[in-house]
Order: C-alpha cells, then structure tokens, then sequence
C-alpha cells in the first residue's frame, strides 16, 4: 500500500484523531497510549517518519486548582512530557525524522519548560465550532489556517459562556469528559497532515 512504509508514531495518541489522517492515507500508524504502551518504557523502531505527542495537560493547566483534593503534580506530569522527548530525541539522532509536534494549551504552564510554542491555535482556526487555545512545540510546517467567520452573536454567546464545545460521550463511549476535551480538532488534524505528508 502507497505510504505504508512511512510511520507515524503517536504519542498519547488517545482515540488517535491527530494521526487518523496519516492511516486514512495509509501510512503505518503506532498510536503509543495506554494500555497497550507505554510511553515511558516505549522504545521506536527504526525509520520513523513523524512523531505526534500529545502528552495529558491537566496538571500543566491555569485553571487547575490546588486544593488538597487536587493538587497540582508537575513532576509526575513533566515524566511524561519526559519520555516523549527521549522518544523524539531518539528518532531524530540520525536525522531521519521529517517531523514532530508536541501539543498542549498554550497558555498552560508547559511553556515554563519548553519555551513559547511554536504555533498556536483555536479549533475554529480549521473550521471545528469550538476554541480552545492551543500549542504546538517541535519541528514542522506550520499547517494552514481556514477559521470559520463566527457571527457577533456567536462570539459574544462564547465569550459570555466560556464556551468550550468537545465530542460528546455518544460519539465517543469510555472516554471522560477531560479524554473528550483533549481530542484533536479533525480539522486541525487534517491540517497538519497536509502541511507535514
């Protein structure tokens, strides 16, 4: 099959919806997620052609509190951002590697880490009706942006309401509301794959 000798690896890939344009084009697609792998002990094989991570966000998060039922662990969270790094490091020693992204919010606290990301997003920046503001760290064409033109009512409805729209439970049974939230944008997953084939 045309593409299936390039592999995509991704990372905390989840429902994997960042690299499902990658398999829908027939690329080898290696969705690194618990609990079939586990990132921190995962190790490549050779030849990868692109990396996705998407590490979880909830503890690098503003809006996190830190109340004593809840409290903020960067350190457990920063282990997995960690090894997603040793996995791009890894592939990328021999200079192989075409791409690789990293995402987060952008207004998180992962910016402490790693520096401003690279390039930042709204879902509506790719025509899905929902914002929330994202970051993506690492090496890749910036993928073109085709925001949808909200009217003011809407802009106002969202800003009035902190509207944050995600994938229902119907579409997506088993997942929690926080593994809804963190699915990629379809249309920012379509993006990226046709900036980075």
């Amino acid at each position: 099959m045309i593409n299936s000798d390039k592999i995509i690896l991704d990372l905390c890939g989840g429902s994997g919806s960042w690299s499902k344009p990658y398999l829908d084009s027939g690329y080898t697609v290696i969705n690194v997620t618990l609990p079939e792998y586990d990132v921190r002990t995962y190790m490549p094989p050779e030849n990868i052609y692109g990396i996705l991570a998407a590490p979880p966000c909830q503890h690098f998060s503003v809006m996190r509190t830190n109340k004593a039922n809840t409290p903020r662990d960067l350190f457990s969270a920063f282990e997995i951002v960690k090894h997603c790094l040793r996995i791009i490091w890894f592939c990328t020693y021999d200079l192989g590697l075409k791409f690789w992204a990293l995402e987060n919010p952008s207004t998180g606290m992962l910016k402490r880490f790693l520096g401003y990301p690279a390039f930042i997003f709204n879902p509506y920046d790719f025509g899905d009706m929902s914002s929330k503001k994202t970051g993506l760290w690492g090496y890749f064409n910036i993928p073109i942006k085709k925001p949808i033109l909200f009217t003011q009512e809407q802009k106002e409805y969202q800003n009035k309401n902190h509207i944050h729209k995600f994938p229902s439970a119907k579409e997506y049974p088993g997942i929690d509301r926080a593994g809804r939230r963190a699915i990629t944008p379809p249309g920012l997953a379509r993006a990226f794959y046709e900036a980075n084939k």
